[in-house]
């Protein structure tokens, strides 16, 4: 059997991203940078370098993911479709969590980030036994904590950075294997960084929110004139007007359809991480689901909101638009009406013209043909030959004459008629 050539891509991207176990006590810091196609080239190859320098192996050319073993922990390094991830296990004192770490084992030391920094999120996983109080950690105001996993484990995180700039995530093994400890951890640093990712639409929305309104108002202003505008000029000039706000309002949309939908399909993949959790309430503190929600459902509801502004200016100006480009077509066939009734009054006119000129040319050439005649009449006479009198002849000539010619001039008018119309 001949195998399809994307067979083995399909079924590795199901086994591309395992979890990892972590046994208690951990410690996890995740980065996440920003970063086009050849920032991605560039980071890989500097990975590759950073790798061959530990004596491990770098990175395949089409892979997105890569585990890197090291001294005393280990690197997962991830190649999204904008941004890159290194997920750091450095080692951990489970008496004091979120200390500082001095270099050189300091996460990304040796290594310059890929782009701009997007999330920095400090992660520590600590035996029940720790007995810590979440309040003198946290910050009471914006504190979020739940009983996950079917009750094997108790996360909180007040979604705050740090002194160091770390969004810092507590995790309390209660009861947790490392296969469950290293899936809820990964789940608990994709909701961060999903849930900021996802956010990058929201200052989108509110840059184009501005300009998204006069375009508004514009349109309101150009279809109040379309009421009061007469002529083809000056509704071809509400088309002008109305053709360049649409030119504007496309390019905005093209510009943010990117972006809108990025932080739609973001949101989804946070959803689908806190239903996955599992939470139950802890001690009367907000869950992770109900604090996003109120901070993180308003903001996609803002981008929802005016992407749906988007279409539906975009549907308004082009019926605009075609109830203009009617109206300039009806003046324009008007005109163009009344231009071919003229014309046709001009050719009419132009035929009796014509018409007259071919009588009186008949009476001109009859009159020299007559002339002739006599002339011929007199010359015979003169010549002894039995003619009649020149003026008797001549009289008798004239209709003869002026019948021939008639007869050639409509002859001809009719021979020209039908090289005209084959």
């Amino acid at each position: 059997m001949q195998e399809h050539p994307l067979r083995a891509a399909v079924l590795g991207e199901m086994h591309a991203r395992p979890f990892v176990p972590l046994a208690t006590p951990a410690r996890l810091m995740h980065f996440a940078f920003m970063a086009d196609a050849a920032a991605c080239r560039e980071d890989r190859e500097r990975l590759g370098a950073f790798c061959l320098a530990r004596g491990v192996a770098g990175p395949q050319p089409d892979t997105r993911f890569h585990h890197v073993p090291l001294s005393g922990g280990e690197l997962r390094w991830e190649q999204h479709s904008e941004f890159i991830t290194y997920t750091w296990r450095i080692a951990c004192d489970h008496r004091t969590p979120f200390a500082a770490v001095e270099r050189p084992h300091a996460p990304m030391s040796g290594l310059p980030a890929p782009g701009p920094l997007l999330v920095a999120l400090d992660l520590h996983l600590l035996p029940e036994a720790a007995a810590l109080s979440l309040e003198d950690i946290f910050d009471r105001a914006s504190l979020a904590a739940s009983i996950m996993d079917g009750g094997a484990a108790l996360a909180a995180t007040d979604f705050r950075p740090d002194e160091r700039g770390a969004v810092r995530i507590l995790v309390l093994d209660l009861d947790l294997s490392p296969a469950r400890a290293g899936a809820l951890t990964q789940r608990l640093i994709e909701i961060e960084t999903y849930r900021t990712l996802a956010l990058l639409g929201l200052p989108e929305a509110q840059r184009l929110a501005s300009g998204l309104r006069q375009m508004e108002e514009e349109l309101a202003r150009i279809t109040r004139a379309m009421r009061e505008t007469v002529g083809a000029t000056a509704n071809s000039a509400l088309l002008d007007e109305l053709t360049a706000l649409a030119a504007v309002s496309e390019a905005e949309s093209a510009s943010s359809s990117y972006r809108f939908g990025a932080s739609r399909a973001y949101d989804r993949i946070v959803q689908q991480r806190l239903d996955v959790i599992g939470e139950e309430p802890y001690e009367g503190l907000p869950t992770w689901a109900a604090f996003l929600a109120r901070r993180l459902a308003p903001a996609m509801r803002t981008v929802q909101t005016l992407e749906e502004r988007q279409a539906n200016l975009s549907r308004k100006l082009a019926r605009a638009a075609t109830l203009l480009r009617t109206r300039v077509d009806v003046e324009i066939e008007q005109q163009n009406r009344d231009l071919l009734v003229a014309m046709n009054n001009r050719t009419r006119l132009q035929l009796r013209l014509q018409q007259t000129v071919e009588g009186l040319s008949v009476a001109a050439i009859s009159y020299y043909v007559v002339g002739l005649l006599g002339y011929l009449a007199k010359g015979a006479k003169e010549a002894g030959l039995p003619v009649p009198e020149p003026g008797l002849a001549t009289a008798a000539a004239v209709p003869l004459a002026v019948l021939a010619v008639w007869l050639v001039v409509r002859r001809i008018r009719r021979r020209h008629a039908g090289e005209d119309h084959p």
